[in-house]
């Protein structure tokens, strides 16, 4: 149960200091007297930094043991919040890039410590950490213009979420004081010549670019077909609370039969089927586009969890799971990165949105093709999988 607290505590951390800069975007701007591209190349910086966290997550581990390897990486998290106190560019930036590389890290090992501590409920509690980091997400970016008004300024708003991982860092330092000492291993090296490894990464790369092109491009579509912004907004929300039962849901559901195939390939069909309504019929009558931003935000709640459920499941030990996973979210932060770089580029070249668009379409070609290679994975039993017990 310490453990279990300790996850979701960690996991309100994940996305939540990233995603209070956004909606404070405008005044770091004028602040700073920053250009766009500059402002914006400092998210992206977080998310290739989450790449190069996840691809050195594994050995991290290796080094520390599972556990203080993630109470580091979340204080890590708080110290690059702190940093990010201090009204100037390079802090700022060098705070979102400690931030991302935190973050980073900690979802690799997270999935470590599932395999290792809490294998016989591995999907479910992906899920639970997933809804987590969502919750956090979706409270910091509400609150992050409010808490700049009210504490004087965008660094200050930016800064108080060191608080909550500090917070994570408490819980985690208790688990390291109560379990037994992790046994010294040899780092793990990234299992770019395994098949399972390399279907893991394929379907995390749909996912990611799903997720996060999905997040950057709904609402401009929206806005070039003559929506307010406060509207396409909306659609972003709906997008966002679509996600909540699916992270649950999903990985409920491949746990309770054993089977991951029928449950994945329902989120490749929702991703397709939202995204070509998108194209094809963007605003039906009566109903709108929420139809088609529901199912495509039900897809992206849905994906991430059941991947880390499955390599849960299937790697032979907790070290093979973190190095796997952390293969598997290197190369999707990557893709997460780029890919919506290119559907801007799409947009500028084409005049509009559907050729961008395209790019979430072949997203679930990825998912699909990874989702039939891996085949219809059953739950190993719970023992052999290296849960406590064994």
């Amino acid at each position: 149960m310490l453990v279990l607290v300790g996850i979701l505590a960690l996991s309100l951390n994940l996305r939540g200091p990233l995603s209070a800069y956004p909606p404070l975007l405008g005044d770091v701007r004028e602040s700073l007297g920053l250009a766009a591209g500059t402002a914006g190349a400092v998210q992206t910086g977080a998310i290739l930094a989450m790449a190069v966290g996840s691809l050195v997550g594994a050995r991290v581990g290796a080094a520390l043991g599972s556990t203080r390897a993630l109470g580091a990486s979340v204080g890590l998290v708080a110290l690059g919040s702190g940093v990010r106190g201090i009204p100037a560019t390079v802090p700022l930036a060098l705070g979102t890039i400690m931030i991302g590389l935190g973050i980073g890290i900690s979802g690799v090992l997270l999935t470590s410590v599932v395999k290792d501590r809490l294998a016989d409920r591995a999907a479910a509690v992906s899920g639970a950490y997933v809804v987590a980091m969502m919750v956090g997400s979706t409270v910091v970016s509400a609150a992050a213009v409010p808490l700049a008004v009210g504490l004087g300024g965008w660094s200050f708003s930016l800064a108080v979420w060191a608080v909550p991982a500090l917070v994570a860092v408490a819980v985690w330092s208790v688990i390291m004081r109560g379990g037994p000492a992790a046994p010294a291993q040899v780092p793990t090296r990234l299992p770019w010549r395994d098949r399972f490894a390399r279907l893991a990464s394929t379907y995390q790369a749909g996912v990611s670019l799903t997720v996060y092109g999905s997040l950057t491009w709904i609402a401009p579509t929206y806005v070039d077909r003559g929506w307010s912004a406060a509207s396409a907004g909306l659609l972003i929300a709906v997008w966002s609370i679509a996600q909540l039962p699916a992270a649950l849901v999903m990985p409920w559901l491949a746990e309770r039969t054993g089977r991951v195939r029928p449950w994945a390939l329902v989120v490749v069909a929702c991703t397709a089927l939202g995204v070509l309504g998108m194209i094809v019929w963007p605003e039906p009558p009566l109903v709108g586009p929420w139809g088609w931003v529901f199912l495509i935000g039900f897809a992206c709640g849905a994906g991430f969890p059941l991947n880390l459920g499955v390599i849960a499941w299937r790697a032979p030990d907790p070290q093979a799971a973190a190095a796997t996973s952390g293969m598997a979210l290197g190369v999707g932060y990557t893709v997460a990165g780029l890919g919506p770089l290119l559907m801007g580029v799409l947009v500028d070249l084409t005049h509009g949105y559907g050729a961008a668009l395209c790019v979430l379409l072949g997203a679930a070609g990825l998912q699909l093709v990874a989702t039939l290679g891996l085949g219809d994975v059953r739950r190993p039993n719970p023992v052999s999988a290296g849960s406590p017990g064994r």
